[in-house]
């Protein structure tokens, strides 16, 4: 059985770690409230890009753009969504899982696909098992603006066009709930097909539909890009407050076992000293 100092030092540590989860926990929550706005307020925009971008595309007739044809595919694109750092529950594991067995179904050689990794965790884990990772961004603020990705996602874009790729998927974290993030695939380039959230509304514009979309498809495709890391934030500072949350109770459920061995062994060592002195002085008798 462990000493009396043993258990006191192990309550104390404890202790210590709860402070510092019970502070994570705290930074998180405001992380992921400011998240959570960020990747709402970014919703307007989003609905309104793909509204006028599919009016264009599929109201004009004759419109034949690079970006919205499938082709041969040779090669695949993933864009993968993590976080730099760890201490965040499932959230990097579901999505790399996920992505790892997607591959592991669909590709048999290394050279038919290669990864665009988004955080630390991402680029760390497919380098680590030998897969070609094309493009890395890593240190993306808590709160990201577009500026941050614009050079990622501009030349994601690109890699596309100039036939790197013949399509590219996106993978990334949902954001449902405080308590609930799911895995998401969303399938970026080509534009195949582009959502509308009603009937199509009929625009006049000028120059051509062939001339605006030559700049507007670029752009939609990079606003789905900090769509979802907009939500993928959001989901991050979700999980990990969940998880110093948990990581809180737990330390606290430890200190409660703790304080009661040690209540426990305190008593029995005081029992123990009060039958030896009333054996002792029996004994003088």
């Amino acid at each position: 059985m462990a000493s009396l100092r043993d258990i006191k030092t192990r309550i104390n540590s404890t202790k210590k770690t709860s402070q510092i989860t019970k502070a994570m926990e705290m930074t998180s929550a405001a992380k992921w409230n400011r998240g959570v706005m960020n990747a709402k307020s970014f919703v307007p925009y989003m609905e309104k890009i793909q509204e006028v971008t599919a009016a264009i595309a599929l109201g004009s007739k004759g419109v034949n753009h690079p970006m919205l044809q499938a082709r041969p595919v040779k090669k695949t694109g993933y864009i993968v969504m993590s976080s730099d750092r760890g201490l965040a529950g499932a959230f990097n594991s579901n999505v790399l899982r996920r992505v790892h067995q997607t591959i592991q179904q669909n590709h048999k050689s290394n050279d038919e696909f290669a990864i665009i990794a988004v955080g630390r965790v991402a680029r760390d884990f497919f380098a680590k098992r030998g897969i070609n990772v094309a493009l890395e961004i890593i240190g993306i603020s808590d709160q990201p603006s577009f500026a941050d990705i614009k050079d990622i996602a501009s030349s994601t874009v690109g890699m596309f066009a100039d036939g790197t790729f013949d399509e590219i998927y996106l993978y990334y974290n949902h954001y449902i709930s405080a308590i609930s993030q799911e895995v998401t695939e969303k399938k970026l380039l080509p534009l195949a097909e582009i959502k509308t959230t009603g009937k199509l509304i009929s625009y006049e514009f000028e120059p051509s539909a062939e001339e605006i979309l030559e700049v507007l498809l670029p752009q939609y495709a990079e606003s789905l890009i900090y769509g979802a890391l907009l939500d993928s934030k959001a989901s991050e500072h979700a999980a990990r407050m969940t998880a110093m949350k948990n990581a809180t109770d737990n330390a606290k459920e430890l200190i409660r076992n703790y304080t009661l061995m040690y209540n426990r062994a305190r008593q029995a060592a005081i029992t123990q000293e009060i039958t030896e002195i009333v054996g002792g002085a029996a004994a003088l008798e």
